[in-house]
């Protein structure tokens, strides 16, 4: 799990966590002083403690970008201004921390928030099925055991760990569907982060033996989401 602490002051950022590595010592945190700073880096945040009052950009506009991108980051406000918390609701944070707020106070938010972001990974690592329909035959595909997908002669052909299935649809659509796991290496290529063996500049090779086209315009954002999908420790 990523815990990330956004706040401009240091001594605040540094006395956070710790108390997070004290009590929570196997989940790893880290520490952006901006929300610009946050937002480049791309890293992804299961749970964020954010302050509103930053120079640049403040805590809200970030957060708002945060859920424009469809994050479900689990969002807990830090500041020393009480007025804030009504705008807090509309992005949909988990909690509001008053500064100067004690130990106990953030062990306990702390607490409930990972014992909430664990309950949306399992929701997440549901199985997530697709129904592909052709020729009035409907099939159901788990998202978990596909390993990539192409468009084959105006038809997407979804390669699975048992075997293949072939439907007229749009890439795009299937892309929607299946969610960050899965990455658009090219246009005809749609392949699941999960099953990246190893890759170079121009092509990445999947753990079925297939090897797929990388855009080179592309290769920067695909490292960059290959290396967040690991991070998170999705399977």
């Amino acid at each position: 799990m990523q815990i990330v602490v956004c706040d401009d002051e240091k001594d605040i950022c540094s006395w956070i966590v710790k108390r997070v590595h004290r009590w929570y010592p196997e989940e790893e945190c880290c520490v952006f002083l901006s929300g610009e700073e946050f937002l480049d880096s791309r890293m992804h945040a299961d749970i964020l403690f954010l302050d509103i009052q930053m120079p640049g950009r403040d805590g809200m506009e970030i957060a708002r970008e945060l859920r424009g991108r469809g994050e479900r980051t689990v969002l807990i406000f830090i500041t020393a201004l009480k007025e804030y918390v009504f705008h807090a609701f509309d992005v949909s944070a988990f909690h509001y921390l008053v500064k100067p707020f004690s130990e106990e106070k953030l062990v306990e938010v702390l607490h409930t928030a990972i014992k909430q972001c664990r309950e949306q990974k399992r929701d997440q690592e549901e199985e997530k099925c697709l129904i592909i329909r052709q020729k009035g035959l409907c099939t159901k595909v788990k998202s978990s055991e596909i390993i990539y997908a192409e468009v084959f002669n105006r038809k997407i052909v979804i390669h699975k760990i048992d075997g293949e299935v072939e439907y007229y649809g749009r890439m795009s659509a299937l892309e929607k569907l299946v969610g960050t796991d899965f990455f658009r290496t090219h246009r005809a290529y749609l392949i699941h982060l999960k099953y990246v063996l190893q890759y170079d500049a121009t092509t990445v090779w999947l753990e079925n033996g297939a090897k797929v086209l990388l855009a080179k315009q592309k290769f920067p954002e695909f490292v960059q989401n290959y290396l967040q999908y690991n991070k998170r420790g999705r399977t």
